[in-house]
C-alpha cells in the first residue's frame, strides 16, 4: 500500500480523519517543533507551541486549500501561536539556531570549539534582540517567507516589515563585527 499525499490527507483530515491528521502529525511534527523553537528558543515551551499548533491545525482544516502545501501552512500557524505566547509573556524569549556560516566539513578540535562559540554568540545576540525584530529574522531567514509574505503574516505594512529587518540586520551587524570584521 502506497503512502498518501499530503493533499489526500489534507482532504480527509479536513473531513475529520483522525488517522489522516495522525499521519500529518507524524510528518510534520519535527518541522513545526524547529519553527516554534527557533521563535521561543526553548525546547520545553516549543514542544507546548507545537502541540497548541496541531490543535489549531485540526479545528480550521476545514478552511486549509488541499491544492497547497502543508508545510507552510502548519509552520506559519506555528509562529502565529508563538507570537501570541510572545506577546502575552512580555519578557522576551529567545530565536536560536545555528546562523553561523557552514563550517569546514571535517574540522578539528580548535575549529570545533571556535565555531560553538561563535554560533553561542550569535544565539546570544538574536536572543536580546526586541521580539519585533527577532519574529522578521525567523520568518525571512529561517523559514524563508518573502518580505510580502511576512507583512501579510504579521498584519503590518510591507514598509514597515522592510524597516524592521533593516534595523534588525543593522544591529546584528553591529554587535558581531568583532566576529565577521567591519565594514568601515
Amino acid at each position: 500500500m502506497q503512502p498518501a499525499d499530503d493533499s489526500e490527507l489534507a482532504a480527509r483530515a479536513a473531513q475529520g480523519d483522525h488517522n489522516a491528521f495522525s499521519e500529518i502529525v507524524r510528518r510534520y511534527q519535527q518541522a513545526v517543533f524547529n519553527a516554534a523553537y527557533h521563535v521561543l528558543g526553548n525546547a520545553r515551551d516549543a514542544e507546548d507551541a507545537a502541540q497548541e499548533t496541531f490543535i489549531r491545525a485540526f479545528q480550521f482544516f476545514d478552511k486549509f486549500d488541499v491544492d497547497r502545501s502543508l508545510a507552510p501552512w502548519l509552520k506559519r500557524i506555528a509562529v502565529n501561536v508563538c507570537l501570541n505566547r510572545l506577546e502575552a509573556a512580555k519578557p522576551a524569549s529567545s530565536l536560536d539556531d545555528e546562523a553561523a556560516p557552514a563550517p569546514d566539513p571535517n574540522p578539528g578540535p580548535e575549529a570545533l570549539t571556535v565555531n560553538r562559540a561563535r554560533a553561542e554568540r550569535i544565539r546570544s545576540e538574536l536572543n536580546r534582540l526586541p521580539p519585533r525584530y527577532r519574529l522578521v529574522i525567523e520568518l525571512r531567514h529561517f523559514q524563508e517567507l518573502s518580505y510580502g509574505e511576512i507583512a501579510k503574516e504579521l498584519k503590518r505594512p510591507l514598509s514597515d516589515v522592510k524597516s524592521d529587518l533593516f534595523r534588525a540586520r543593522k544591529i546584528l551587524a553591529e554587535r558581531l563585527k568583532d566576529l565577521y570584521g567591519s565594514s568601515d
